[in-house]
């Protein structure tokens, strides 16, 4: 059974209530049925919806598939031109302006049910009619308000916004589980096996915003040789294997594996998709998501393309705070336990997700507008709940110690003149030795494993002072305090990590500039006083209050503190030269970056939910470090041990000083000294960092 008639069955549900509130909605561009100040909201909203109309037309003919090139690139821009930044000040989309054209009463809310309405090109690109009519209800009910002689009033519209997503969360919730564990839903997948790659109106197939950069991306890759693609995708799938390989993970359990990609990367995923199939797993792609319900715009997963308009994202990051309370989110959780419980048997054999990610997007500094929507306090220790329970009810049905992940990066055509030879140089980042990389970091574990706290301070202006306390390790022997990360399920090869002891791990973590998450966070300066965040500040905005909210939704995602889950050491000097070289330091993503220098995790550590899978190193020796003093509560309280987010914050190597084992019997190591490897045997790892 595929995607089409699975949708076709649930379509057939709502068939009657399809077209009747498409007839009411085609007459609106027709009416003057509202008041004036609203008239124009309405007439342009409709006809929008009205091009969806047309596109599902277009599905259900099947002419999606057979349109020429310039059809395709019409299409697209007509669906996307209202976001985009060039129009963006006169959206309705845009929550300032719609509160400038409507008041502050009804602006947020509408500018709300548009950008919720948008998600409609995604399912009619995918012809799921059932879930356009739950959306075009909505809409044709808050409009009908508006036609109302006695008129309404901004509760009214919120109490209905209210009841619509309430109402409907066992299907939409339903519908993201089943997503991201049920290979029939195929239709992703379906596009990447039947593409002809040598025409490139394919990408235009998903519905998603097509740019230069999902057209030249395709085209780059169409003109390497096939040997080349089979072998990045080798790359990319041996990494997936290898996860479970080093971790004692049973692979032959598992059925089923996510891909996460950009659009034109089509060739690699293709080939990785015949590799995953030839270890017994059946490939996953799913959209990202399009409704504030599964966090639309919060990063990118499953199939994905370059953003509309980031800017746009922002302002609806938070979209959600029109309908969340707690009635919503126990709701919620219920509808989340019977999701998985319906879907158990897929989501028992679900092996985790392989994660093509993409960089060289211009940097991004967002501006905060006081008409976006916003949560309050009591919606932020909602949302910090809801993420404990839903991950704890997530890994009794997708266990965190059975399943396994990788990811690798790529660039992007719009990283610049250099896009070619960026590219070549990723993949042979992507490829360096890790047997060479797997000695030299042994012998810094070797010296790591002896320090009582490790020392690093910065250089210049950077301002990091930081003490960390190191696992204190009873038989040395055979056990070990940091694990030698090679390149399996984190490519390219490049760091070795511990979970620190919180007790005893304070100080200040300052970078000078950092992108976090696909945000800029300029002079951001984190203090911790028994490894758990203490204070923080940045000097993004003018407002200090502004700053705090910026770091405090961004990086503590909601929490009033979270712990130091992660320190590590980056030796991947290649790739910091490389950065340095071309100029690209503010567009390498997290996955590189981190390998660049030596980087603090706030938030879980790296073994969440599987602290107590045994893990070994190369060498044989046992890695201690899995836990810390918050992660031992999950036992005894689960709601306490686990923060569920995990933000990397890299210092590079030309803002670093020193790296110092400090012993127990009081005697110093230097690991890093004025921003250079000091320990014998890896001196090679400072080549790169030497000016030719």
């Amino acid at each position: 059974m595929s995607y089409r008639t699975i949708y076709q069955i649930e379509n057939e549900t709502v068939s009657e209530r399809f077209m009747l509130v498409v007839e009411r909605i085609r007459q609106i561009p027709k009416q003057q049925d509202t008041e004036d100040g609203f008239r124009d909201y309405f007439q342009r909203t409709s006809e929008w919806i009205c091009l969806t109309l047309e596109v599902l037309a277009m599905e259900k003919e099947g002419r999606l598939d057979n349109r020429s090139l310039e059809e395709c690139e019409q299409l697209n821009k007509r669906l996307y031109a209202d976001v985009l930044p060039e129009n963006y000040d006169a959206s309705y989309a845009n929550p300032a302006y719609a509160v400038q054209k409507l008041g502050e009463g009804f602006g947020g809310l509408l500018s709300f049910l548009y950008t919720e309405c948008r998600a409609l090109a995604a399912y009619a690109f995918e012809g799921r009619i059932m879930h356009m009519t739950i959306l075009l209800e909505l809409y044709m009910e808050i409009y009908t308000r508006f036609c109302d002689p006695q008129g309404t009033n901004p509760e009214e519209i919120h109490r209905i916004i209210y009841w619509h997503f309430h109402d409907y969360t066992e299907i939409t919730v339903t519908q993201a589980v089943r997503e991201s564990v049920d290979p029939k839903l195929d239709f992703f997948t379906g596009i990447v096996r039947n593409a002809d790659f040598d025409s490139l109106t394919y990408l235009y197939r998903y519905g998603e915003y097509i740019t230069e950069n999902e057209r030249r991306t395709a085209q780059y890759l169409a003109g390497l040789p096939q040997e080349q693609i089979q072998a990045m995708a080798d790359t990319f799938t041996e990494g997936y294997r290898m996860g479970f390989a080093v971790t004692g993970k049973d692979l032959a359990k598992k059925k089923s594996v996510s891909i996460h990609y950009a659009a034109g990367f089509e060739r690699i995923v293709r080939k990785a998709m015949e590799n995953f199939a030839a270890m017994g797993l059946s490939a996953i792609i799913f959209r990202d998501p399009v409704s504030s319900i599964n966090g639309r715009g919060h990063g990118r997963r499953g199939c994905s393309s370059t953003r509309a308009n980031r800017q746009f994202d922002y302002d609806h990051r938070n979209d959600s705070a029109y309908y969340l309370d707690k009635a919503f989110v126990e709701r919620r959780l219920e509808v989340l336990r019977g999701a998985y419980e319906t879907y158990k048997d897929a989501a028992g054999v679900f092996g985790g997700p392989a994660v093509q990610e993409v960089f060289g997007e211009p940097p991004f500094a967002p501006v905060n507008k006081k008409e976006a929507a916003r949560f309050d306090g009591k919606q932020q220790q909602l949302n910090v709940y809801y993420a404990n329970q839903s991950g704890q009810i997530t890994n009794q049905y997708i266990k965190g110690e059975e399943k396994s992940y990788t990811m690798i990066a790529y660039p992007l055509p719009q990283i610049g003149k250099d896009y070619e030879q960026i590219f070549a140089q990723t993949v042979r980042l992507n490829t360096l030795d890790y047997m060479h990389y797997r000695e030299m970091q042994q012998k810094l574990i070797d010296v790591l494993d002896q320090a009582l706290y490790v020392h690093i301070t910065g250089k210049g202006k950077n301002q990091t002072d930081l003490r960390v306390a190191i696992r204190q390790l009873e038989h040395p022997d055979r056990e070990t305090a940091f694990e030698n990360c090679v390149a399996d399920v984190n490519i390219p090869v490049g760091e070795v990590f511990t979970s620190p002891v919180l007790k005893g791990t304070d100080g200040i973590l300052h970078v000078t500039g950092v992108y976090l998450h696909g945000l800029f966070y300029k002079d951001l300066k984190i203090t911790f006083a028994d490894g758990m965040i203490r204070d923080y500040a940045c000097a993004n905005f003018k407002e200090e209050a502004e700053n705090r909210r910026y770091i405090y939704e961004n990086v503590l995602m909601q929490h009033e503190t979270l712990p130091m889950g992660e320190f590590a050491i980056g030796t991947n000097t290649t790739a910091y030269r490389m950065a340095r070289d071309y100029q690209i330091q503010d567009k390498l993503p997290i996955l590189i970056a981190e390998k660049t220098g030596p980087h603090f995790a706030v938030g879980d550590t790296c073994y969440s939910h599987a602290e107590d899978t045994a893990v070994y190193n190369p060498d044989g020796k046992q890695i201690m470090a899995k836990e810390n003093a918050c992660s031992m509560l999950r036992k005894q309280d689960p709601s306490k041990a686990y923060f569920n987010c995990h933000t990397d914050i890299t210092i590079p190597y030309d803002e670093l000083d020193q790296i110092t084992v400090h012993c127990a019997d009081g005697s110093t190591i230097a690991v890093i000294r004025d921003g250079k490897f000091a320990v014998p045997g890896t001196q090679a790892l400072n080549e790169p960092l030497v000016s030719e």
